[in-house]
This record gives structure tokens, C-alpha cells and sequence, in this order.
């Protein structure tokens, strides 16, 4: 098989991984809007009129954060990292390498950031396309040749181009909104109002339904979570596929990633919120025995096997 077959066939089945994923998440939070609707309404209808009407509520603030969110989270989280907007003479052949990937990405020259810390790494953000950054840290300049820069912006570049700015912010929002939900289940529900729901109305349909609530409630959070890891996951995978298509030269990436897995380390303005943003993650490391629910990244082994194959 080409090395082009194989990356445009990894780009759609990650495409495709991501959007059940989201889809998964999207059904999880109106099950539990719903829930909590036709738990609060206490009627013994098949289909609930507010658990429905929750479950619309739920997807509308989840749109409308997750706007808001768009409109200014990159500006918080280039803030938050320190980073700072250099001109073409500040570096030179960083500036270069970001060019020549723009036009063979097709995608708007986007602003160029360093982050000034010796540790090896890098991310992008951005609200759309035309409007992207590529912030890279200042020891990732000195320590990496420029066949390797070129895989790292190659890679940066392509969260823009795939727009995974848009799908972690979604799906950031979302989580947040069922472990909010969630949170609020457990602390206004209790047995004494259970019981008291089921003896008032001579039922027990009510109290099964609390229960299910109640089950839910403590493991949606931990699901959405896994969800959520597994979207960030499979983003990388995307951008690690792209990257080849835009270099045509998998090498540079692969012997990238094996530099920045030795030397990621944290740095003053990096956090658990910011963590799933750079090309290796600067908070943990991760291997493949890394339970799902906690890995931000796939296994760096991994993505390098990968990306041997896309070359084969």
C-alpha cells in the first residue's frame, strides 16, 4: 500500500473514530438531562415532558458555552503559557519552515509564538482556520533539527487545518456540563424525598427511577471523561497522518517525537486544563498500560510505529 493510501485512510477512520466519540457524548448528556427531568417532574409517563425539555436545555448551554468558549479561549491560553509573538529576524528558520507549511497546508499564515522555557515542546490554537497560532518553546528551537521543526509545525499545523480547536472546546464544554449536572443530581437528590415521592403518589416506578439517576449520576462523569481522553487521543493520531501529507516526510516527526519524549517536561504556565494542547503532553507521560480515562496522548511508541507505517 502507498504512503499516500495509508495516510488519507488513517485521516478518515480517525475522522470517523472522533465523530462516535462525539456522538457518544452528545447521547450521554441528554440521557442524563433527561433523567434528571423526568426524575424532577415525578410522573409515571413513558415519555417525559421535562426530562425531554432538560435534555434540550442541556444541549443548548453546552452550544452557547462552548461559543463563548471559542471566542476567547486561545487568547486565555496563549496568556496562561507566557507566549509571545515573534517577527520573522527573531527566528529566522522557524519562521521559514512555518511558511512553507502554510502553503503546503493551504491553510492562512498563522501567527508564530515562542514560549521561553528549555523544555521541548509545542502547540496551536485558534478559532478558526484563518485565525490560528503555532507557539513553539524556546528549547524545541534549539535542540531539534529543521527536518525536525518542519514534523512538529507540520503537526501543529494540522490541528488547524482539522480544526481540533473546535472539537476539544465542544468537547471540554460538554463533560464539564454532565459532571455539572451530575454533581447537582447527587446533591438534591436523597432517599427522604425518594420516599416520600413514592408514598405520596403510591408507586414505586418513581424510586426506580432515582436509583437509575443515582447510578448514573456517580458514573456518566467518569464516562465522559473517557470519552473526552479518547477524542484528544485520536486527534493526535489525525494530526500525526496529516503532518505526512503535508511533509510527505514522516522522519523528521518520527525522530521528533522520539527528542521530545526524553525531554517534556512541566513548565510555569502549563496545567492539567492546558495539558491535552501540545504535541506531547508536559504534565505526564504516558505508555501504553496508561489506563484510557487518564491519557491525553497516545503512547508515544505508538504514534511512532504509526507513523514507520504511513512510510511504508
Amino acid at each position: 500500500m502507498s504512503a499516500t493510501t495509508n495516510f488519507v485512510a488513517a485521516q478518515k477512520q480517525n475522522r470517523r473514530n472522533t465523530l462516535l466519540l462525539l456522538a457518544a457524548l452528545t447521547v450521554l448528556a441528554a440521557g442524563v438531562g433527561y433523567l434528571l427531568g423526568a426524575v424532577l417532574e415525578g410522573g409515571d409517563s413513558v415519555v417525559s415532558p421535562t426530562g425531554v425539555a432538560a435534555a434540550g436545555l442541556l444541549a443548548v448551554v453546552s452550544v452557547l458555552w462552548s461559543l463563548i468558549s471559542l471566542a476567547v479561549g486561545d487568547k486565555m491560553v496563549l496568556a496562561m503559557a507566557g507566549a509571545k509573538e515573534i517577527d520573522k529576524a527573531d527566528a529566522p528558520q522557524l519562521y521559514n519552515v512555518v511558511e512553507e507549511i502554510s502553503i503546503a497546508s493551504g491553510v492562512p499564515m498563522p501567527k508564530v509564538m515562542v514560549l521561553d522555557t528549555e523544555a521541548l515542546n509545542a502547540f496551536a490554537t485558534g478559532n478558526r482556520i484563518g485565525n490560528g497560532t503555532i507557539a513553539v518553546t524556546r528549547g524545541l528551537l534549539d535542540k531539534l533539527s529543521r527536518d525536525e521543526l518542519q514534523g512538529v509545525v507540520a503537526h501543529e499545523m494540522a490541528h488547524l487545518a482539522n480544526l481540533d480547536t473546535r472539537y476539544m472546546v465542544v468537547v471540554g464544554v460538554t463533560v464539564g456540563l454532565i459532571a455539572l449536572v451530575c454533581d447537582m443530581a447527587l446533591r438534591t437528590l436523597n432517599w427522604g424525598s425518594v420516599q416520600r415521592r413514592d408514598d405520596s403518589k403510591g408507586k414505586s416506578g418513581g424510586g426506580l427511577l432515582i436509583i437509575v439517576l443515582l447510578v448514573v449520576a456517580i458514573l456518566a462523569p467518569l464516562a465522559a471523561k473517557a470519552v473526552q481522553m479518547a477524542v484528544s487521543r485520536q486527534r493526535e493520531y489525525l494530526a500525526d497522518a496529516t503532518s505526512v501529507q503535508f511533509t510527505r516526510n514522516p522522519n523528521g516527526l518520527i525522530s521528533a517525537l522520539g527528542k521530545l519524549a526524553e525531554a517534556a517536561a512541566p513548565f510555569p504556565g502549563v496545567s492539567r486544563a492546558t495539558q491535552h494542547l501540545f504535541i506531547v503532553n508536559p504534565v505526564q507521560t504516558f505508555t501504553s498500560k496508561t489506563p484510557a480515562l487518564l491519557a491525553t496522548h497516545p503512547d508515544i511508541e505508538d504514534r511512532i510505529a504509526r507513523l514507520r507505517n504511513l512510510g511504508s
